[in-house]
């Protein structure tokens, strides 16, 4: 993905909003996770102030991405679609200090920049919102599942026709 820099603190003091849509295949740490590299993922990221005065970026994410289900490893669409609130702070000591002051685990604290790459926080998002373990509602094919659910012998049962009479 090619980077796209902002300085943080400049962005939300003003406000800042950008957005665009950014092919899956771009997105290298993401297509390690999908079954394939297509799709897009439609990003916007918007800077502001949090009530308490706290630079703060809005980073929304949304697209369709290909990942392998657990149960029946086939390939399905996965919508991905999450919006964060990253609060900055100057360094890890003022991101520890806001932390304890919001004191709310809907909002993300972490460590702003003059330069901070946000192609890589859009990245970030969009695997955040994937789930730890992939799969369908209701997978399509059971054959497959089962064949391996079928009722299985003992491996003793062979043993009782071993015992003398």
């Amino acid at each position: 993905m090619n980077a796209f820099v902002i300085d943080a603190f400049d962005f939300c003091r003003i406000s800042g909003s950008r957005e665009g849509v950014t092919p899956v295949a771009e997105m290298t740490r993401l297509t390690k996770d999908c079954a394939d590299n297509s799709g897009e993922i439609a990003w916007k990221i918007v800077g502001g102030t949090s009530k308490l005065g706290y630079p703060q970026l809005t980073l929304s994410v949304n697209g369709t991405v290909q990942l392998v289900c657990q149960r029946c490893l086939t390939p399905y669409a996965y919508a991905i679609d999450s919006t964060t609130t990253l609060m900055l702070g100057k360094d890890d000591e003022h991101a520890d200090e806001i932390e304890e002051i919001i004191n709310d685990e809907t909002i993300d604290v972490i460590v702003g920049s003059r330069s901070m790459d946000a192609s890589a926080l859009i990245e970030d998002e969009a695997l955040l919102a994937l789930p730890q373990v992939p799969k369908h509602d209701v997978c399509p094919d059971t054959a497959q599942l089962d064949a391996l659910k079928t009722e299985k012998k003992s491996p003793f049962a062979a043993l009782k026709d071993l015992k003398p009479e």
